[in-house]
């Protein structure tokens, strides 16, 4: 199964379970040192452009809880995944989740910190494939705007911050283990732009998706151990200071040979034109 259902599916059934314990219903059996898959506790301060989406109609119940992440790159604009925000995600049209909000400034969810923003406006990408995974992008147009300090500037085609090599870090409150502990609190995992070719060996096809160098970036670490997993679709992969990708799917969660694929950031722009 691709990640983007394995990630978002598996993240409802664990978070919908624990919807009567906090308000977000995040699980409250995270270990207090359990992490992004591989990585550390992540602080809004440093990351101020990492929100988390939530949502009451989303999980059919009297309390909201996060299902995906995203990234301000603009004061009013987040950039999710479509696979998020899509139909077959959503259990119908986009326009029937009426309580969509972006939790922003908040590191535990279950907190009152931050904001709590209304979404005015959500763009799925028409050309989304979800057989191929290309072109997983989503815009959400915010009913108020963040403040200018909390985006993070998107990387363009040609930057340096795509070459493989490039130290990058992936933001999330998805699963730590891979096998449902769900944070409580913002985790960032430290990974590494990965050639295309090693993306494009891993998933040439099938079951598990395509790898398009064009429309994707492949990031990881080759010995397995650090990767996004279920619950952060949608969240920021960032280089240099700058995003280069979304969240989008894989194979597993820090499997060896089993890169993570994000939606390319340079890519998105352009699909967005006009909406960013």
């Amino acid at each position: 199964m691709p990640r983007p259902l394995v990630r978002v599916l598996t993240g409802l059934l664990a978070l919908a379970a624990a919807a009567a314990v906090t308000p977000f219903a995040l699980p409250s059996s995270a270990a207090a040192d359990s992490i992004v898959v591989g990585g550390q506790r992540a602080t809004v301060a440093d990351s101020p452009w990492a929100v988390a989406l939530s949502s009451r109609d989303r999980f059919g119940g009297a309390r909201a809880g996060q299902f995906c992440g995203g990234v301000a790159v603009a004061p009013t604009k987040v950039l999710t995944v479509a696979h998020c925000l899509g139909d077959e995600a959503l259990g119908g049209p986009v326009s029937r989740v009426k309580d969509l909000l972006v939790i922003a400034g908040r590191e535990r969810l279950s907190g009152s910190d931050g904001q709590e923003i209304p979404v005015r406006h959500i763009w799925v990408n028409p050309a989304y494939d979800p057989g191929t995974n290309a072109g997983d992008l989503a815009v959400l147009t915010l009913a108020r705007p963040l403040p200018e300090g909390a985006v993070v500037p998107m990387a363009r085609n040609g930057d340096a911050a795509y070459r493989a090599g490039t130290a990058a870090d992936v933001y999330g409150w998805g699963d730590t283990t891979g096998s449902g502990t769900y944070s409580a609190v913002l985790r960032s995992a430290r990974v590494q732009v990965l050639p295309d070719s090693d993306c494009e060996h891993a998933y040439p096809g099938g079951r598990e998706g395509v790898y398009e160098a064009s429309a994707m970036v492949c990031a990881g670490d080759p010995a397995g151990g650090r990767d996004a997993c279920q619950g952060d679709s949608g969240g920021p992969l960032v280089a240099r200071g700058r995003l280069i990708g979304l969240v989008s799917w894989g194979s597993g969660c820090g499997r060896p040979g089993s890169p993570g694929v994000y939606t390319r950031v340079s890519a998105a722009v352009e699909w967005a034109a006009g909406r960013v």
